[in-house]
């Protein structure tokens, strides 16, 4: 009835000839106020009633304009569109009325009318559209003529204007995805309008109407554009980052590392060929730095086998950057490094070859560098001028060393055939293979193929094989002399090169995959139970140390009775087990004065004498023993472990006994540095030539480490970059002060810094140091630290900028890489080993039964005009908290989602706060670092925790009114994001 008496009251006003503002007035008198006008469809049914002639009735139409100038109507004007552009006053007027309300679109009421506005527009544009193609095909039909140009200019330069604004383009974004048949219209549309470009004489019209459409199809890629990124030449994170890897975990997996790097990359907007370089970079300076032996294989490691694999896999991933290719990325990264001559000769030097050379080669291999551009940087790197100043690299007494990456790079498949090798049956003749282990142990072998096998992730199959074979010699039939001695070199080798993995990479190489078969090898129970490591404190009773008394006593007879150790017939891993009670045994007898020095000296000698093995459980014992005495009480066990150390040089010994000797001293060496460490003893006289323990004992000796905390970390500060050794201290410091204590103070650091360009080294820094243990420090950082920070109106003015930016920064890094990697299950194996502390039990902390709110719930009460029907799950009305990631039903058990969901409560509630301030600004700059950063097109960012209720209090900080921002921070996949988002913009 309302439409009808609608009608009526038009043609009334149209026989009486009703100026506009009596129209306006009957309409008020007589229809009822509020809602209905939205239900009346007043302004289609006055353009309906306008249009039925051949041109327009201006009557009616003065009362539409009259309506529109007067803003009875808020939304913006509904007509249908009639596809006869050959009435030409029609479109005119259609055109003029546009005009109207074209530069100043909005809309103030509910989500609903919001979302109205939107397909409105995208309607508009649509009808737009048609017309340029309309006029165009005219055009082509029947040539150049006045009117049909100027009809057509009339449409372009409406669509232009009411493209170009962000606003209107960020609405009809919206209604794209509301309405995906429309945006076909859309799309049909302008492959008609650029079919017919050509048909338009007119070359500035033609290029006006180009622009036009360009903007029209810019629409889908709002979100992928992005400000040009701040120039910078180095790039600390990607820097520190390839030091924490190269140092620290080079059995980790690849592809860990490789999205975590793509994850910088993108954060940062790092350009490709820089980012390669800083790759690079860190490389060469790794190499140079690292500590002679072990370490400097494990980086030669690193830099010629992982690295080039690392890049390959990156190869893959879109890089962002202006369709250039990724080899040509390589290659100018190449070209650049070229420039650090300094650096590279350092390296070759440090070497002993031409490292870049050699790089340059396996880049080739691998399809990163095409065959031209390797010869071009070759020779460019050894012009003819190079000759002449380069360091003279075969020199006398080095031209006998073979340098590392050869070594290194032959070890690769050497790793390969001996994988193969010990998985053959040896059961019939082992002899072969303790052929092939002997040839393991001589020279730095060992470490050589440790290092090739970690670079390219065989370490755990390796050490896997290795526990097998450890468990072969359990096995015994009537055995001759010649097969024991097989056998306990076989159990001997096995388990010296076990407990040197387990030093050198830490022991989740072995423990992080448990071995299938349901017996646990004897090897795995005794890593756990009585192997001496970094940070792991044994109990000397504890029951694995007391194994059957009559064992015990059999062995203690006959290490003293016998002139050296019988073979034949022994379980060795029984051996192993009993050794360490029978030494208590021997020390009581020492310290009762039961036994003489030289009778203990025997029994020491009979133990190490041909299986190293049991002197390493011996001393195992010892060092658990010995932490549990006071300084007094220590000299006897402390000499037992000296004489163990010390290699028996005799003449019947086990084949190879000078090489394992070499291996269970290291070995020894590594088990005892804390404990004599702890009262300055020495565990024997130092020899000449001989390396300490590399990144031991770095905590100052006086300093508390609140104060070795903060000179370390401005050391690194002022050095502009973090190398091994400060990486080793702070993750001592991490391991001693506890994730809170380490993270709180180093915050405390980067609040001190008032200098933006030092504020944002400082973030740079830190995002790699947290790297350390990105899940516990993020987990802090946001979980306790901000909201102290944020609740607290006394911590308020450290907020204020540079410093507050730059905390802000460094949050959103922390929570996105800590939430991608999360997702993706990509943690590191050295963020699993470090000992787990429970920082908070974040289910007390943040109640899970949502009956009870917790206090912070309680904040955040909103008076929020609540949307009428919701799409979501029982269309339940918006609370202040509710967020897309309870629409996408998102595990709120797991403590990273529950601390980002209660850092978004926090920080909604700071800015629906009365009080402004430092703390505003932070939010604020938090914000806009999420939106930069923002993975586009990502569901699954750390913005679906936002309360939707948060977008109309954003948008009132004039930094974040700003369409795209609307659109990056609001999931639009949801019905109730789309309305959200279009509220926003429209009131823009």
């Amino acid at each position: 009835m309302k439409v009808v008496n609608l009608k009526q009251a038009i043609l009334q006003a149209w026989k009486e000839r009703w100026s506009d503002y009596q129209w306006a007035i009957n309409i008020k008198k007589n229809f009822p106020k509020g809602a209905t006008w939205d239900y009346l469809n007043l302004a289609e049914a006055l353009m309906e009633q306008a249009m039925i002639g051949p041109s327009p009735n201006p009557l009616i139409l003065s009362y539409l304009k009259y309506a529109i100038s007067s803003q009875v109507r808020e939304k913006s004007v509904i007509w249908k569109m009639f596809d006869d552009f050959s009435r030409e006053l029609c479109v005119k007027s259609l055109l003029e009325i546009m005009d109207m309300f074209c530069h100043r679109l909005s809309c103030h009421g509910k989500a609903e009318e919001c979302i109205g506005l939107c397909r409105a527009l995208l309607g508009v544009v649509v009808w737009l559209l048609q017309g340029c193609a309309w006029y165009c095909e005219r055009l082509r039909e029947l040539g150049s003529s006045a009117s049909t140009e100027a009809s057509l200019r009339a449409c372009q330069e409406r669509l232009y204007n009411l493209m170009n604004s962000t606003k209107n383009r960020a609405l009809v974004h919206i209604a794209r995805l509301e309405e995906q048949g429309s945006w076909s219209n859309v799309e049909q549309s302008v492959l008609k309008v650029t079919d017919a470009l050509g048909s338009v004489p007119n070359q500035t019209l033609r290029t006006k109407l180009e622009e036009s459409v360009s903007l029209v199809k810019s629409i889908p890629m709002m979100l992928s554009e992005q400000s040009e990124p701040k120039f910078h030449a180095s790039f600390p994170s990607v820097h520190a980052f390839i030091m924490l890897e190269g140092t620290m975990n080079l059995t980790g997996e690849t592809q860990p590392l490789v999205e975590q790097l793509m994850m910088i990359k993108r954060m940062q907007r790092i350009p490709a060929p820089l980012f390669v370089l800083e790759i690079w970079k860190a490389c060469f300076t790794g190499l140079i730095e690292s500590p002679e032996g072990t370490e400097e294989l494990k980086w030669t490691a690193f830099t010629f086998l992982k690295i080039p694999q690392v890049l390959l896999r990156l190869k893959k991933y879109p890089q962002g950057d202006k369709g250039q290719d990724f080899m040509e990325d390589v290659n100018i990264a190449f070209q650049y490094l070229l420039k650090l001559t300094p650096l590279l000769d350092k390296a070759d030097q440090r070497c002993n070859c031409d490292c870049l050379g050699m790089l340059l080669q396996e880049c080739n291999k691998l399809g990163l560098l095409s065959d031209p551009n390797t010869t071009c940087l070759t020779s460019k790197r050894y012009g003819t001028d190079y000759r002449e100043f380069a360091p003279r690299l075969k020199t006398a007494e080095n031209a006998n060393i073979q340098p590392n990456p050869g070594l290194i790079l032959r070890a690769e498949p050497t790793v390969t055939n001996i994988l193969k090798t010990v998985d053959a049956d040896h059961s019939k003749s082992p002899e072969g293979l303790l052929g092939v282990l002997g040839h393991m142990l001589s020279g730095k072998s060992l470490d050589l193929l440790l290092a090739a096998a970690a670079a390219t992730g065989k370490l755990k199959s390796f050490a896997r094989k290795f526990i097998k074979l450890n468990e072969f010699p359990k096995h015994i039939s009537g055995e001759g002399s010649k097969s024991a001695s097989v056998r306990a070199l076989l159990f001997d080798i096995s388990f010296l090169m076990l407990c040197h993995v387990v030093q050198t990479y830490g022991s989740e190489v072995i423990l992080s995959d448990p071995s299938p078969s349901g017996e646990t090898p004897f090897f795995e129970t005794w890593l756990q139970t009585c192997m001496p490591e970094e940070g792991k404190t044994l109990n000397p009773d504890h029951p694995c140390f007391r194994p059957e008394p009559g064992k015990v006593e059999s062995l203690v007879t006959l290490l003293n009775n016998a002139s050296e150790m019988k073979l034949v017939q022994v379980k060795w891993h029984e051996i192993c087990l009993s050794t360490p009670a029978a030494i208590l045994e021997v020390l009581n007898a020492w310290e009762n004065g039961v036994l003489s020095v030289e009778a203990v000296q025997k029994i020491t000698d009979n133990i190490k004498g041909k299986v190293c093995s049991m002197a390493i459980c011996a001393v195992a014992w010892l060092v658990a023993h010995v932490r549990m005495l006071g300084r007094d009480e220590r000299e006897k066990p402390q000499t037992m472990i000296r004489q163990l150390v010390t290699p028996l040089y005799g003449e019947n010994t086990l084949q190879f006994y000078n090489e394992r000797v070499i291996i269970m001293s290291s070995i020894m060496e590594h088990m005892c540095a804390d404990v004599f460490q702890q009262t300055a003893a020495t565990l024997r006289p130092p020899m000449e030539g001989q390396e300490p323990i590399p990144y031991r004992n770095l905590l100052p000796a006086k300093d508390p480490i609140h104060v070795a905390l903060s000179k370390q970390f401005q050391t690194v500060l002022r050095k502009g970059w973090v190398d091994s050794r400060a990486l080793h201290l702070f993750e001592s410091l991490l391991n001693m002060g506890g994730v809170f204590w380490f993270t709180n103070n180093l915050v405390k650091e980067l609040l001190k810094e008032t200098r933006q360009e030092w504020a944002d080294r400082v973030v740079e820094l830190l995002y790699s140091i947290f790297c350390l243990d990105t899940q516990q420090i993020t987990l802090t950082l946001l979980g306790t630290i901000l909201p102290d920070l944020l609740t607290d109106s006394a911590h308020w003015h450290s907020l204020a900028d540079p410093p507050g930016k730059a905390l802000a920064k460094l949050s959103v890094w922390c929570a996105l890489s800590s939430y991608s990697s999360h997702h993706k299950g990509s943690f590191s194996a050295r963020q699993r080993k470090r000992q787990r502390e429970d920082i908070e039990d974040y289910n007390s902390l943040f109640p899970l039964d949502d009956t009870q709110p917790s206090k912070l719930m309680r904040l955040l009460s909103s008076n929020e005009d609540e949307p009428a029907a919701l799409s979501s799950p029982g269309d339940r009305s918006m609370s202040s908290s509710l967020s897309a990631s309870q629409l996408h039903t998102v595990n709120m058990r797991d403590p990273l989602n529950r601390v980002l969901a209660n850092l978004f409560l926090l920080i909604s509630s700071v800015l629906g706060s009365k009080m402004a301030g430092p703390h505003t600004q932070f939010v604020q700059s938090f914000m806009e670092e999420c939106v930069d950063c923002l993975e586009q097109g990502s569901r699954g960012s750390i913005l679906q925790f936002m309360p939707f209720t948060m977008v109309s209090e954003l948008v009132k900080l004039p930094a974040l009114a700003k369409p795209r921002v609307v659109l990056a921070i609001t999931d639009l996949t949801l019905p109730l994001g789309r309305r959200v988002a279009a509220k926003a913009i429209s009131a823009l």
